[in-house]
């Protein structure tokens, strides 16, 4: 299983954008990353200074750290691909619709993921994956 640090998954998001900025080849992992990072202005700069591989984003300071916003994006993006948990790509489509934009229902989806990865942090237990398709079925408006 493939554990990053916390450097190499910054230096990857650093490295692809400044591929795809350069119009390089990239990996279709890289080219997903990519997509994601053009969906977020705001990160631009960010991902634009290789010294922010150093850099705190503390929440105590009102601070979204977007190294872990675009990982999390990326999950998702497998998690759909595979279908993983079960039922996350057909509670997914219904946020979409019910959206009527996928990228605000990549944050629904990004706001369930969070909120049960704390809870499992919180109860010392694994995560919940039933539970994470549940509290995003139930965003999309669906019954459980």
């Amino acid at each position: 299983m493939f554990n990053p640090s916390r450097d190499q998954v910054r230096s990857f998001f650093i490295d692809t954008w400044r591929k795809a900025r350069a119009k390089e080849v990239l990996t279709p992992m890289e080219t997903i990353a990519a997509d994601i990072i053009a969906l977020h202005p705001e990160y631009h700069a960010v991902v634009e200074d290789p010294e922010a591989v150093h850099r705190d984003f503390p929440p105590e300071a009102g601070q979204i750290n977007p190294f872990l916003h675009l990982s999390l994006h990326l999950a998702i993006e497998e998690q759909l691909s595979i279908d993983q948990p079960p039922g996350i790509r057909a509670a997914f489509e219904a946020a979409c619709q019910h959206r009527g934009d996928r990228h605000d229902a990549m944050h629904d989806a990004l706001e369930c993921l969070g909120e049960m990865l704390f809870d499992a942090q919180r109860k010392g237990t694994p995560p919940d994956g039933a539970a994470y398709v549940g509290a995003l079925r139930k965003r999309a408006g669906l019954a459980l």
